[in-house]
């Protein structure tokens, strides 16, 4: 099997997308599948689409050999016009699309989003299936094609929870949970506006002096006019000794430094599922996320976690000190998160599950 796997720039980008893709891709040559990464230019969202004109992305994808292309909803872009061209020159050739969330899920202007949406739709029936990382993904993307559309075939594969090693026991998040001291709460994510960020550092100042102490850990590069944005926030609320910035960590430095906090706190405006906040589960940190999107598929309120309005700070600063108040709640929601890490998918079920996906796929075109 050939496949090509279609991405803007490279899949080493910090961020859930890239990661998933990234983990699935080495999955599949692992068992066999020869995998091409078909890289495509980022620009502009405007220039992308006057791209779909040109039919050199055609050739590039259509000469290939390809028996399936596997396309990242992020380029939908500057595929629409060579999905339809492909599957009028090759209709044997199975185009898939991977949707991690829609772009249109994000706040944004109301008028831009309803642009948004029409061109991801156009996008969206260009293609004959879809992989989905969640449920939710799935009834969104149902949602903005409609009834007019006759189903197409498509799998969840919800991403695995056990990429970091997350060597701590139930004995281990009870006794952090009562140690002395301010709550520990770690931000993981890129800083972009979506992860809340913003929020968090105004629930850190409605917080009393000696009761929250955060650790921002992301790629501070992704949106740099955000950075500057969230550092004056800092400096303006004078939390500059509550509030550390360690850059983006990866493999053991991320693993200890989840071993050494007591809660993840990310109040993203939307999340197509929530990586992030699974990996920090297995270190028994129990998450408060945001509302929107896919991680109530596995964060119970007030259970492993709490849920709250990412445009809250108030809400947000009210979790995080009743937590603080009281450590035998902590640890029981650490310990709650703990299990639902346990239980959840692994990397090599999400991989299994697309790569017998796809070879269905190939099998019906081919029959």
């Amino acid at each position: 099997m050939r496949v090509g796997w279609v991405a803007d720039g490279s899949l080493d980008q910090l961020s859930g997308g890239y990661l998933y893709d990234r983990i699935v891709v080495d999955y599949l040559r692992r068992n066999g599948v020869e995998v091409e990464i078909v890289s495509l230019a980022v620009g502009p969202y405007g220039a992308r689409l006057a791209g779909n004109f040109n039919s050199d992305l055609d050739r590039r994808l259509g000469d290939a050999g390809f028996d399936i292309l596997v396309e990242d909803e992020l380029s939908h872009p500057a595929l629409i016009g060579s999905n339809r061209r492909l599957g009028r020159r090759l209709p044997r050739l199975r185009r898939v699309g991977l949707v991690h969330h829609l772009r249109s899920s994000e706040p944004g202007h109301r008028l831009t989003n309803a642009v948004i949406r029409r061109i991801e739709r156009a996008y969206l029936t260009s293609l004959d299936s879809f992989v989905f990382n969640s449920r939710t993904t799935r009834q969104v993307v149902e949602g903005l094609l409609g009834s007019e559309r006759p189903t197409a075939p498509s799998i969840v594969a919800v991403p695995g929870a056990d990429r970091l090693p997350a060597a701590i026991d139930d004995q281990a998040i009870a006794a952090r949970a009562k140690e002395s001291g301010p709550i520990r709460i770690l931000f993981l994510g890129n800083l972009i506006p979506r992860k809340g960020l913003t929020t968090l550092i105004e629930a850190v100042a409605l917080l009393p002096p000696g009761t929250g102490q955060l650790t921002v850990a992301g790629d501070m590069q992704a949106d740099p006019g955000h950075t500057r944005h969230v550092r004056r926030l800092v400096r303006r609320y004078q939390l500059d000794d509550r509030v550390g910035f360690r850059g983006a960590l990866e493999g053991q430095d991320l693993s200890l430094v989840m071993s050494s906090h007591h809660v993840t706190t990310m109040p993203s405006s939307y999340e197509g599922y929530g990586m992030a906040y699974l990996e920090g589960m297995g270190h028994g940190l129990p998450p408060i996320a945001g509302s929107a999107g896919g991680v109530a598929e596995f964060l119970r309120d007030g259970e492993n976690g709490f849920l709250v309005d990412s445009r809250d700070p108030v809400a947000l600063a009210e979790r995080i000190l009743s937590l603080h108040k009281d450590r035998s709640r902590l640890a029981r929601l650490g310990l709650a998160a703990r299990r639902t890490y346990l239980a959840h998918p692994t990397w090599e079920d999400t991989g299994a599950t697309i790569l017998g996906f796809l070879r269905s796929l190939i099998a019906e075109a081919a029959g």
